[in-house]
Formats: C-alpha cells, structure tokens, sequence
C-alpha cells in the first residue's frame, strides 16, 4: 500500500501526516519539475499551497493535478484534499472557489463537525466544536453535486466535505506543525500571535486530527485497489 502526495512548495509538507499515516508516500513535487502521474497509487493526498486554484499558468500543473483527482474520485482511489488540495477537489469535481468574501482566515480558528454519519470522520471519533489551523484566502463556495459537508466553520460555511465513497476534501490543515506554520507567518508578515496561537494549539489539535490521518491510512488498506485494478473497474 502506498500513498501518492504531490506537494506545491516547499514550505508546505506533509507535516505531522508524515508520521501519522503509517504507510509509505511517494512525494510528487511539480515545482521542481515532477510530472504528475496519470493515476494516484492506492490512495491520494493533495496538499496546500500559497497559489489559487485556478492560476494554471503561474503554476502551469494544476490542469494535470485537477484531472489526477476527478479520475482518482471517478475511480473510487481514497483521495484527501487539504487546503488548496480542497479546492483543487472541488472545481476538478464541478464546484466552485472564489476570492473568499469574508476575507483571509487564519490562525488556530473553530471548525463544528456536521451531525451526518461519515466512514473516515465518524470512525474516527470526531464530533462537536475543535480548533484547525487555518490559512486561506480562497473559498469553495458551491460544492460539487453529491457531495456530503462535513464540517462548517464561522467565517466560511463549507470546511469539509465528502463526495462519493472515499474522496475527502478540508479546507483546513491538520497537517501543520507548528515550525511550518511559524515559516508561513514569518514569510507573509502576519502577526506572529497568530503562529503563538497554532503553537498553544498544537497538543489538542493533534489530538483531533491525528486520527484522521490514521483513519484514512485505513481506508486506503482496506480499498486495496492496484491503479491497475481501477482503471479496469
């Protein structure tokens, strides 16, 4: 069982999902020049990044990683989406990111999970108010067809969602250690309460994400799909 993980920068890693996940990653890395394959392994994980959703060309692998995901949601290969991973989901899927209105979220924000039963969120024992680290500025603002919102938040309503059997996308980072995020304070000029913030955090939210980590690493282990297998149906 591997994990395929395409990283956009540097400066956002797997993070704590490096240790969390228990299964091997290969780390697809297209800013320094690594295609994106035509098919994920047996699970997929998109990370974060200071660049839209859309900007394809700035950033000209986008279209290759958009398509990567809706084949690998069509397929029914485990996918989690972070961030702008989210947002790549949602408009790879038929939904729709925009310029968030209420402007930038960051920082150690509430995220409430929705009361609907959910095979990663549910068996992993999440439920009620938690804090997420948090740094967006863009905003899925109409999801696609079928899926299934999993969370809410205070400043934009579509925090988590499901769509289909095993495709996962959250617009915030369970990810982020404290280091990486005090590196994306210290780059953008934010206020440094804010990195202190996700640093007092850090143990609770642990806590609360690390089992989703591990519960999508089981997901993956029980879907046992070669990319072969999937691409026969």
């Amino acid at each position: 069982m591997r994990i395929t993980v395409i990283e956009h920068e540097a400066d956002a890693p797997l993070g704590h999902f490096a240790g969390w996940l228990g299964l091997p990653c290969d780390v697809v890395r297209p800013y320094l020049g690594d295609p994106i394959p035509d098919r994920a392994e047996n699970g997929l994980i998109v990370l974060g990044g200071e660049m839209a959703a859309w900007e394809d060309e700035a950033y000209p692998w986008l279209p290759a990683t958009r398509a990567l995901i809706g084949r690998s949601v069509e397929e029914r290969t485990p996918v989690l989406g972070i961030c702008l991973g989210a947002q790549l989901m949602t408009l790879a899927c038929g939904g729709t990111v925009e310029r968030g209105a209420a402007g930038l979220e960051i920082g150690a924000c509430p995220v409430t999970f929705a009361p609907v039963a959910d095979p990663l969120f549910s068996a992993s024992g999440l439920a009620g108010t938690v804090r997420a680290a948090q740094y967006h500025r863009d905003a899925m603002t109409v999801l696609p067809e079928g899926a299934t919102l999993l969370m809410t938040g205070e400043r934009y309503p579509h925090q988590a969602y499901r769509l289909g059997e095993s495709a996962w996308a959250v617009q915030f980072h369970p990810e982020v250690t404290p280091e990486i995020f005090d590196r994306w304070i210290a780059a953008s000029g934010q206020d440094p309460v804010l990195a202190g913030e996700v640093r007092a955090a850090d143990a609770a939210m642990a806590a609360t994400w690390r089992p989703l980590a591990e519960g999508f690493a089981a997901v993956v282990r029980t879907s046992g799909r070669s990319p072969e297998a999937a691409a026969a149906g």
